[in-house]
């Protein structure tokens, strides 16, 4: 088998020298101190670091770069927190600074094959088992959640732009199974033989979730960009082949990544298997772990006891039946049970009160804690009838009260009511 450019001693140019050295740094750096639980089972290990980082960074950003903030914020849901930021900018100047040492001290230094190597095994694996881990979570719909019932009875114009871009990943299964098996592929990244592949599939894949997180404001800003970048980085020596071939019409064979050899066959069986059992064991981890989360969280999660939105037509307090005025702060307006343990309750004036719910199905019994500042509490007897009706009367700080619903059928939303047409005569958009 003919050699070519990757696999040989061809040396190499000054400038990709000092990339290369820049990148070996940077990327590790990222990987290592963003793990975001690509590496499963290494997952507690590679979270060392943050014992150290959140002590480290917030005195970096105070008295290296004097930049304030809320120190006690790190990464959370939001992965574009100030700690976030500060830590990227962090990595950003030692591999600057690292790169320049190395350069001067191994400017002789003709090329890094091997070193090449392994960095690209370690992105594409972190590429890809991030990729996997949310594919995974796309195709059994745990990411986003059919619209909540809150959302749905949500003003367009009250949603955030993230909300809206939630609401509407998670109206369709079918989007999210296609989103999640075009992230999922990314597994091709772990094979040599389907490396450039992977690579385009996850470039699209990421540039997608980039491109989403960029116009809808969501913070994941910072991975996203990165794991575009990752996808490039191992495009990087094929490029200018793609673009000849694509581009310019013109016969092109693409080179063959550079592997070290085993001078003992039983160090390449050890090291093959080696990687085929954490591939599978990683892959069934996360598979068997998000089907058990299915039972909590997502849209195959059961549904809370009297779970539905349920309008009021009747209010009585104090004995006196109170008028439904809009302006009213006190008499109900609505009542949405979501969430196991939640309910939220709302006024005629609009504003709503935010409660815990303990049931005791035996007794009929309903305890509604405010959840809020102020330390409402509701002792209640409830009562279903039917299939859509709802009362519940009781005590609240000594005064009676009861109130009559009747639930609302979800069909009425025409978001859930639309369905799929084949054909349509003129467009319906409303």
């Amino acid at each position: 088998m003919s050699e070519n450019a990757l696999q040989t001693n061809t040396p190499w140019s000054t400038y990709k020298k000092i990339s290369f050295r820049f990148f070996f740094i940077l990327l590790p750096l990222f990987i290592i101190l963003n793990n975001n639980g690509a590496f499963t089972f290494l997952s507690g290990l590679l979270q060392l670091p943050s014992l150290v980082l959140h002590h480290f960074i917030p005195w970096f950003a105070k008295n290296i770069i004097h930049y304030n903030y809320d120190f006690s914020i790190y990464t959370n849901g939001s992965g574009d927190t100030s700690y976030d930021w500060v830590l990227l900018l962090f990595i950003f100047l030692v591999s600057v600074a690292g790169c320049v040492v190395w350069s001067v001290l191994d400017r002789k230094r003709k090329s890094y094959n091997a070193a090449h190597y392994w960095l690209v095994v370690l992105v594409r694996f972190y590429l890809a088992f991030t990729l996997i881990l949310y594919g995974l979570i796309k195709v059994i719909k745990l990411q986003f959640p059919d619209p909540s019932l809150t959302r749905l009875l949500q003003p367009f114009g009250d949603a955030s732009p993230m909300g809206l871009a939630w609401t509407f990943l998670g109206f369709s299964k079918g989007y999210n199974i296609f989103m999640g098996i075009v992230e999922v592929s990314a597994i091709l990244l772990l094979f040599r033989r389907t490396v450039i592949v992977g690579a385009f599939l996850a470039l699209a894949a990421t540039a997608h979730v980039m491109s989403m997180n960029y116009f809808f404001d969501v913070p994941v800003k910072l991975l996203s960009t990165a794991l575009v970048v990752m996808s490039v980085f191992i495009l990087a020596p094929h490029l200018l082949k793609l673009y000849r071939f694509f581009i310019k019409y013109e016969s092109q064979q693409l080179d063959k990544m550079y592997r070290p050899t085993f001078k003992k066959r039983w160090l390449f069986i050890s090291a093959y298997s080696l990687k085929y059992v954490y591939i599978t064991a990683s892959v069934a981890y996360l598979l068997y772990s998000f089907l058990e989360q299915t039972k909590t969280y997502g849209s195959a999660a059961p549904k809370p006891f009297l779970y539905g939105i349920y309008n009021v037509e009747n209010m009585r307090l104090k004995g006196k039946t109170l008028a439904p005025l809009t302006t009213d702060s006190i008499r109900w307006k609505q009542m949405v049970i979501s969430y196991p343990g939640y309910a939220r309750v709302k006024k005629m004036n609009d504003s709503t009160v935010n409660f815990t719910t303990a049931f005791d199905q035996k007794k009929k019994e309903l305890v509604l804690k405010s959840a809020d500042k102020d330390s409402l509490k509701y002792v209640l007897n409830y009562r279903v009838i039917g299939k859509d009706r709802l009362e519940i009367s009781g005590l609240t700080n000594q005064d009676s009260i009861s109130v009559s619903f009747k639930k609302k059928d979800l069909k009425d939303f025409r978001l859930i009511n639309r369905g799929f047409h084949w054909v349509s005569e003129y467009p319906y958009n409303r």
